[in-house]
């Protein structure tokens, strides 16, 4: 690449198992000379130019790629508090259970269109404080506004006009805070998606080729503790009792030890988020620079009709953008042929991605509809369980109720820490289980594994049916065995709260190291294929989101309904997997976990 200044090289985010292929994007640009070549898959600070002009990787050092992670933790820490606290405060505030799913219909929205646009703006940000660190440092101040709304809202809805009387004695509904807490809620959501992109796309850009799967690690690492830091501030409950001036007449117990939680989130996250910034050094976009080939140009339009060919034409033309094939053979000699006609079209704008994504879904190997199946499946069993985990251990396990007596209040929000304990274990368990996973599926096989998650997923939420059985029988006997309470019930919600993490990890990262392998057997296409998984998952929690709470009312309320559907949806999922999913090699590379 040398000798030709008109000319970019750029590595295509999917692999080849056959051999080596590169991309030559051409261009009406001329590089400087001196310049450095731009390569979309890391920033220029990690692939400077040598004296010949290729690019040449760099790794920074270990301690750089820790603490340039440290936003991941912060990050968590409040979608911790926002899974284990926030579907029990909203009723607090007088919304129903059967409402109280509506709310996070934000998540699967925001993951689905906010993530690709930031991520395009990101790719092309040239603000001379770097591509990514922009972002997180906007986004890190949206959730911290958030939270902060969140945590007030029910002062705000005081100040606004809600009821005057003490929130200890008053049950109805407070509109206008419930709709400052939504209103907060959404931001955070947007925030959280806002940060996760770039923080992930930055270490990404940080690290060097050899260090993927070390950057990975700590990213995962950052990750977990975030999480059990998040749910253990969530299990204390005592948070209004150490700042009892967080609590006023309308923000009791439940509220001031939310409100005092996120607090300290903000603190967390603005150290965390600070370190990022400051350890991570980003060297700027230069603007005259061209981007990247999108991932979309393999699949959508395909060198031949029956896909890419290595043996075919050396010329493609994909979404606007002209480009030539470069093969590397046996010796590492590079063999190109030029095209006429460049252009610099790029087709990246915000607009493109989802039609990308759905017009791509004909372009998908064969086997890849099996696993988006299977995906959909996989979350249609996990989100009711995201979303009123600690829910049915406050009102199924414990018998109490946000909205009654003393006394209901008092059995439902020990029943809410504890179920943010069962979360804090079952995060242990996905940390360690996410070491098992690469070992399992080189033993199993991933097909295998991932069935073999869904099944104990299934077995799980089955779990939960016999002890909500078992707890009503404890109610039947009166309000003192309530208040002593079954341990034996108790301790088993517990455990299964903590057996899920093991198939969680498995959740985190097969499906996305499947879907890698199914599109590079086809040549190409990763980085647009797992764009299509991400609808897989986003649309089951958007079903979830809205029927879970009216599908609970139909039976009468409570969280079973739903986790009986859950438990179905794993089972299905599970029997899919082993029959349909395509057996795949034992060079398993596990991608991680991530929670969130």
């Amino acid at each position: 690449m040398a000798g030709n200044s008109d000319s970019v090289s750029i590595s295509v985010p999917y692999r080849n198992l056959r051999r080596d292929v590169e991309l030559e994007m051409v261009t009406n640009h001329q590089v400087e000379p001196g310049s450095s070549s731009f390569s979309s898959s890391s920033s220029p600070s990690n692939h400077p130019q040598s004296a010949g002009g290729e690019s040449v990787s760099r790794n920074c050092s270990l301690v750089t790629l820790v603490l340039s992670c440290t936003v991941a933790a912060g990050v968590q820490f409040g979608w911790a508090l926002q899974l284990s606290l926030l579907t029990p405060y909203i009723q607090t505030l007088g919304i129903s259970h059967a409402f109280s799913s509506f709310i996070w219909l934000c998540g699967p929205i925001t993951g689905l269109v906010v993530q690709p646009f930031v991520g395009i703006w990101s790719d092309k940000c040239t603000s001379k404080y770097g591509r990514r660190r922009p972002f997180i440092l906007v986004g890190s101040l949206m959730i911290s506004i958030a939270v902060i709304i969140i945590g007030f809202s029910a002062d705000i809805g005081y100040l606004l006009g809600d009821t005057k009387e003490h929130c200890s004695t008053f049950k109805g509904t407070r509109t206008r805070a419930a709709v400052v807490f939504i209103i907060g809620f959404w931001l955070l959501d947007l925030a959280n998606n806002t940060v996760q992109g770039p923080a992930r796309a930055l270490l990404a850009d940080l690290s060097g080729p050899d260090q993927r799967n070390t950057a990975n690690a700590v990213f995962c690492l950052w990750m977990a503790i975030g999480n059990i830091l998040g749910f253990s501030a969530g299990a204390s409950g005592q948070w209004q009792e150490w700042f009892p001036f967080l609590t006023s007449r309308a923000c009791c117990a439940a509220c001031g030890n939310l409100k005092a939680a996120f607090l300290l989130a903000v603190v967390f996250l603005t150290i965390c988020t600070l370190v990022t910034i400051y350890f991570a050094k980003e060297i700027p976009l230069e603007s005259n620079r061209p981007t990247r080939v999108l991932d979309s140009a393999p699949l959508l339009n395909d060198l031949q009709p029956n896909g890419l060919e290595h043996s075919g034409p050396n010329h493609g033309n994909g979404n606007g953008i002209e480009y030539e094939r470069v093969e590397r053979d046996m010796n590492g000699q590079l063999t190109t042929s030029e095209n006429e006609n460049q252009h610099e079209t790029f087709i990246d704008r915000p607009a493109s991605v989802l039609v990308n994504l759905l017009t791509s879904l004909r372009h998908l190997p064969p086997a890849m509809h099996s696993v988006l199946i299977v995906m959909a499946l996989t979350w249609l069993s996990w989100f009711p369980f995201f979303l009123f985990d600690t829910d049915w251990m406050g009102r199924e396990v414990y018998h109490g109720d946000p909205t009654g007596d003393s006394l209901h209040v008092e059995l439902y929000g020990q029943g809410v820490r504890e179920g943010a304990f069962g979360l804090l274990l079952n995060s242990v368990v996905l940390g360690i289980s996410s070491f098992l996973i690469e070992p399992m599926c080189q033993r199993m096989g991933a097909r295998a594994v991932w069935a073999l998650s869904n099944f104990t997923v299934f077995a799980c939420m089955a779990g939960t049916a016999v002890i909500t059985l078992m707890s009503l029988k404890d109610n039947s006997k009166g309000i003192q065995h309530i208040i002593d309470g079954n341990e034996t019930t108790r301790t088993a919600a517990v455990v299964v709260f903590a057996l899920l993490g093991f198939p969680l990890a498995i959740t985190y990262s097969v499906p996305f190291s499947v879907t890698a392998e199914v599109t590079a057997e086809s040549g190409g296409g990763q980085g647009l294929a797992i764009g299509v998984l991400n609808l897989a998952i986003v649309i089951p929690q958007m079903i979830i989101s809205l029927g879970a709470g009216p599908w609970d009312a139909l039976f009468g309320g409570g969280n079973l309904p739903a986790f009986v559907l859950a438990s179905v949806a794993a089972f299905a999922a599970g029997v899919i997997a082993l029959h349909r999913l395509p057996t795949l090699s034992s060079s398993f590379r596990s991608t991680g976990f991530h929670i969130g």
